[in-house]
């Protein structure tokens, strides 16, 4: 690991709570970066916070809904109230929340899972953007999914195709203002048990077969034939946040095992 790349940076990360979120907040802290944790679910990002601190490094932790440009807007006012600046704004909320055929989804399921994978990206670069733009400089890294390309989860794939298509266009407009968007997506990953479920409600016997069904997709589809770890996510997202991909902007990043999306 390139030891201390974010010294002296602020860096705020999305959906810090647990998982690619978490592995990306420890990383970046354990690399110099004053940490900007944001998640709904405020207890276990305090536990994250507490684990930053406990090795030696600078953070604070919000409990925001990002799904609101409200809760954008806060976590922005209160990043810069208590850093002065943001140099790195990692957007990871999202998350496919049902497992079926598109034509099985409700208008209401619909409604959310875009609301959960596309809204959270566009409000948090909204605030963000004015930040850097006056900064002259800054970073943004959106996550994607290769559920672009994936079965079962199509309001899901079209939430983070928009959060792809969204990175490329935004990059294009602020090419000469010394603030990069690139997007990391990735591919199946070992997330381990979830703190907070995405979908509390017992599956029945047919949402487990197709869940089966997404994942036998993904398997099949990724030459390396293995699940992605945390961490391996979290270093592609460092990479593109760092110093060294400073000639880097409006790309997508497979993570996958060679899968794309």
């Amino acid at each position: 690991m390139t030891d201390k790349r974010f010294a002296e940076q602020v860096a705020i990360v999305t959906g810090a709570a647990q998982g690619i979120g978490k592995a990306t907040a420890l990383r970046l802290a354990a690399e110099g970066a004053r940490v900007v944790l944001v998640d709904r679910a405020i207890e276990p990002c305090n536990s994250v916070l507490e684990e930053i601190k406990n090795g030696g490094g600078e953070a604070i932790a919000l409990g925001v809904d990002l799904e609101t440009s409200a809760g954008a807007r806060q976590m922005v006012q209160a990043a810069l109230k208590q850093y002065g600046r943001i140099d790195v704004s990692v957007h990871n909320v999202g998350g496919t929340i049902w497992a079926k055929p598109f034509w099985e989804y409700s208008e209401d399921e619909m409604q959310k899972e875009i609301s959960r994978s596309l809204w959270p990206t566009l409000w948090c670069c909204r605030e963000v953007i004015p930040v850097m733009q006056a900064q002259k400089s800054g970073a943004i890294v959106n996550v994607g999914s290769i559920a672009t390309r994936g079965i079962y989860r199509v309001p899901y794939a079209a939430a983070k195709g928009g959060v792809h298509a969204a990175t490329v266009a935004m990059a294009m407009e602020l090419g000469e203002s010394g603030v990069r968007v690139n997007c990391v997506s990735p591919g199946a990953i070992d997330n381990g048990q979830r703190i907070v479920p995405r979908n509390p409600k017992v599956l029945s016997e047919q949402e487990q077969e197709w869940m089966k069904g997404i994942y036998v997709q993904s398997m099949r589809d990724t030459p390396m034939n293995r699940l992605g770890k945390m961490e391996e996510i979290a270093a592609a997202i460092c990479f593109f946040a760092a110093p060294e991909a400073s000639y880097i902007t409006g790309q997508i990043m497979y993570v996958a095992g060679g899968a794309i999306g």
